[in-house]
């Protein structure tokens, strides 16, 4: 068992060296304190799992942490450049957004679930992880892409439904408002003229 675990612990190692503003960070800390950065990202990482069973307010904070860094390092992919990283960020922004849709229809049962929020942060972790076999990767190309290719035609032409119909309704609603300002200004002039007679008339 230790054996298998030991290739991610290597990787796990590697990244809290690599040179960054987060491992700096860690560097002042074990310079500090005289603790070893695994040992203190692994105690911070023992600290959240505790708060996310027990802890309050666990439902925005694994969701907080599941946008935080994802969303800088999608910031990252899109001012450098390479393509592998975008492709890697925008796969992890579908699945999260999968995620996050199915969530909303089964949070209230699902949210009841002992560790459904260390569940949750395990699970957004792996699809964020540095690895070839995430679970983005993964649940992308078994589940999202087949799905979204096979329905491919009868999605676009929905999508092309929704848009013509927005596109009427919006040029109705500027009709309606044109002739709503027009009819406005007509009895505001109806008004005016109305009160320079009666002005004369006095």
């Amino acid at each position: 068992m230790a054996a298998a675990l030991e290739p991610y612990k290597a990787k796990f190692e590697k990244v809290l060296y690599e040179k960054n503003a987060f491992t700096d960070l860690l560097a002042q800390i074990e310079e500090k304190t005289g603790v070893k950065r695994t040992y203190f990202v692994a105690g911070f990482v023992a600290v959240l799992a505790l708060w996310l069973i027990f802890g309050y307010a666990a439902a925005f904070l694994s969701t907080f942490l599941g946008f935080v860094y994802p969303a800088y390092q999608s910031v990252k992919a899109i001012e450098s450049v390479r393509k592998d990283d975008d492709t890697q960020w925008l796969t992890y922004w579908v699945v999260f957004g999968t995620f996050s849709l199915g969530e909303f229809f089964t949070d209230l049962f699902l949210s009841w679930f002992p560790f459904y929020y260390l569940v949750k942060m395990i699970f957004l972790g792996w699809c964020m992880a540095p690895i070839e076999s995430n679970g983005s990767n993964i649940l992308y190309h078994r589940f999202i892409k087949p799905f979204v290719l096979k329905h491919e035609k009868e999605i676009d032409n929905s999508l092309d439904k929704v848009t013509d119909l927005a596109s009427a309704t919006l040029n109705e609603a500027q009709e309606a408002a044109k002739e709503a300002a027009a009819e406005a200004a007509a009895e505001q002039m109806r008004k005016s003229l109305d009160a320079d007679n009666s002005a004369k008339l006095d």
